[in-house]
């Protein structure tokens, strides 16, 4: 489950409700579903259809168009650069829908004036939207591992628009989820 952490105010949430409750007013929303494990060697098509019934749901809700799937591992050459693009403060012109197969993540969101700076940690189950022109930042937990169901309302409109405000650079990531392993001292 998803663990949501305000640093700025030494708080963190744990239960899905009051996460869900706490993104609310952002424009953001958390959602839980409970499904069977894939194995690990399914095919991009085979989680698609396992996930058919949810994706449907989001699809006609969301008025998005097409899903794919994103598989990230730590053999991927190039990773780190791959990834330095999506850990610096950023928005796109639409919603970003991200539904958490396997592995975990973290998104930082910068709410500006309406809030702290938080974080939320995805993990296998996790569905979270993040609005269109919602300031945020993405990093990898430690295994650098996620396996990620994408929706789009355009495949156009999901190019990153960097703030440049430095703000990603105050929040070292942190992730709590079951590959968290305490620095050694």
């Amino acid at each position: 489950m998803a663990t949501l952490s305000i640093r700025d105010e030494d708080r963190t949430l744990t239960d899905p409700k009051e996460i869900g409750d706490f993104l609310a007013p952002f424009g953001i929303w958390y959602r839980r579903f409970e499904g069977d494990e894939l194995p690990s060697t399914a095919t991009n098509e085979e989680i698609l259809a396992a996930y058919k019934a949810p994706i449907d749901e989001l699809m006609a809700e969301g008025g998005y168009v097409t899903a794919d799937v994103i598989n990230i591992t730590p053999e991927i050459p190039g990773l780190d650069a791959m990834l330095a693009k999506f850990d610096k403060e950023h928005w796109h012109d639409e919603d970003e829908v991200r539904f958490i197969v396997k592995g975990s993540g973290l998104f930082h969101i910068n709410p500006g004036d309406a809030g702290p700076v938080f974080s939320v940690e995805v993990v296998a189950g996790d569905m979270i939207k993040v609005p269109q022109g919602t300031h945020h930042w993405f990093h990898m937990c430690q295994s650098k591992t996620i396996q990620a169901i994408r929706l789009f309302q355009s495949k156009a409109g999901w190019t990153p628009h960097y703030t440049q405000s430095k703000v990603d650079a105050r929040y070292i990531p942190m992730c709590f989820g079951p590959e968290f392993v305490p620095a050694a001292n």
